[in-house]
Protein backbone atom coordinates (compact mmCIF):
# COMPACT_ATOMS: atom_id res chain seq x y z
CA UNK A 1 0.00 0.00 0.00
CA UNK A 2 3.16 2.43 0.84
CA UNK A 3 4.27 1.74 -2.69
CA UNK A 4 1.25 2.61 -4.35
CA UNK A 5 0.78 5.70 -2.07
CA UNK A 6 4.41 6.65 -2.84
CA UNK A 7 3.90 5.92 -7.03
CA UNK A 8 0.84 7.46 -7.51
CA UNK A 9 1.75 10.82 -5.77
CA UNK A 10 5.43 10.69 -7.74
CA UNK A 11 3.01 10.65 -10.91
CA UNK A 12 0.71 13.15 -9.83
CA UNK A 13 3.35 15.56 -9.49
CA UNK A 14 4.75 14.62 -12.82
CA UNK A 15 1.65 14.72 -14.59
CA UNK A 16 1.48 18.08 -13.18
CA UNK A 17 5.07 19.18 -14.24
CA UNK A 18 4.67 18.18 -17.47
CA UNK A 19 1.33 18.85 -17.74
CA UNK A 20 -0.05 15.47 -18.78
CA UNK A 21 -3.36 14.87 -18.41
CA UNK A 22 -2.92 11.19 -19.50
CA UNK A 23 -0.95 10.51 -16.45
CA UNK A 24 -3.12 12.93 -14.55
CA UNK A 25 -6.07 10.66 -15.64
CA UNK A 26 -4.71 6.99 -15.00
CA UNK A 27 -3.93 8.28 -11.19
CA UNK A 28 -7.04 9.19 -10.47
CA UNK A 29 -7.74 5.46 -11.86
CA UNK A 30 -5.32 4.25 -9.68
CA UNK A 31 -6.59 5.90 -5.95
CA UNK A 32 -9.55 2.95 -5.98
CA UNK A 33 -6.86 0.57 -6.20
CA UNK A 34 -5.59 2.34 -2.62
CA UNK A 35 -8.95 2.38 -1.42
CA UNK A 36 -9.64 -1.09 -1.72
CA UNK A 37 -6.31 -1.89 -0.39
CA UNK A 38 -7.32 0.40 2.99
CA UNK A 39 -10.63 -1.83 3.08
CA UNK A 40 -8.99 -4.96 2.51
CA UNK A 41 -6.42 -4.39 5.72
CA UNK A 42 -8.91 -2.86 7.45
CA UNK A 43 -11.46 -6.08 7.31
CA UNK A 44 -7.66 -7.95 8.18
CA UNK A 45 -6.92 -6.04 11.55
CA UNK A 46 -11.11 -5.88 12.85
CA UNK A 47 -10.26 -9.90 12.37
CA UNK A 48 -7.57 -10.11 14.44
CA UNK A 49 -9.11 -7.76 16.88
CA UNK A 50 -12.34 -9.87 17.12
CA UNK A 51 -10.37 -12.81 17.17
CA UNK A 52 -8.31 -11.43 20.55
CA UNK A 53 -8.65 -8.65 22.43
CA UNK A 54 -4.85 -8.29 22.78
CA UNK A 55 -4.26 -7.42 19.22
CA UNK A 56 -7.16 -4.22 19.49
CA UNK A 57 -3.81 -1.86 20.75
CA UNK A 58 -1.60 -2.56 17.68
CA UNK A 59 -4.03 -2.79 15.10
CA UNK A 60 -5.77 0.19 15.76
CA UNK A 61 -2.44 1.80 15.20
CA UNK A 62 -2.19 0.07 11.64
CA UNK A 63 -5.70 0.89 11.11
CA UNK A 64 -4.18 4.67 11.65
CA UNK A 65 -1.38 4.12 9.51
CA UNK A 66 -3.32 2.36 6.35
CA UNK A 67 -6.06 5.68 7.13
CA UNK A 68 -3.36 8.25 6.49
CA UNK A 69 -1.94 6.02 3.09
CA UNK A 70 -5.16 6.23 1.82
CA UNK A 71 -5.18 10.00 2.59
CA UNK A 72 -2.12 10.63 0.36
CA UNK A 73 -3.54 8.32 -2.29
CA UNK A 74 -6.54 10.73 -2.38
CA UNK A 75 -4.64 14.09 -2.00
CA UNK A 76 -2.51 12.57 -5.02
CA UNK A 77 -5.73 11.76 -7.05
CA UNK A 78 -6.80 15.59 -6.36
CA UNK A 79 -4.26 16.88 -7.86
CA UNK A 80 -4.12 14.87 -10.57
CA UNK A 81 -8.05 16.01 -10.99
CA UNK A 82 -6.61 19.72 -11.05
CA UNK A 83 -3.87 18.62 -13.83
CA UNK A 84 -6.49 17.42 -15.99
CA UNK A 85 -8.67 20.65 -15.09
CA UNK A 86 -5.75 22.70 -15.96
CA UNK A 87 -4.34 20.86 -19.52
CA UNK A 88 -7.85 20.22 -20.46
CA UNK A 89 -11.01 22.42 -19.02
CA UNK A 90 -13.07 19.60 -18.01
CA UNK A 91 -13.75 18.77 -14.16
CA UNK A 92 -13.51 15.50 -13.39
CA UNK A 93 -13.95 15.76 -9.81
CA UNK A 94 -17.29 14.45 -9.49
CA UNK A 95 -18.13 11.97 -12.61
CA UNK A 96 -20.90 10.40 -13.71
CA UNK A 97 -22.58 7.71 -11.62
CA UNK A 98 -21.17 5.04 -13.64
CA UNK A 99 -17.36 6.40 -13.16
CA UNK A 100 -18.16 6.01 -9.32
CA UNK A 101 -18.94 2.39 -9.45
Amino acid sequence: MSESAQRILKESLDAFVNSDADLAEKVVKQDKDIDDQYEQIFRELLTYMIEDTRNISRAIKLIFIAKSLERVGDHASNIAEMVVFMVKGQDIRHGTRADRR
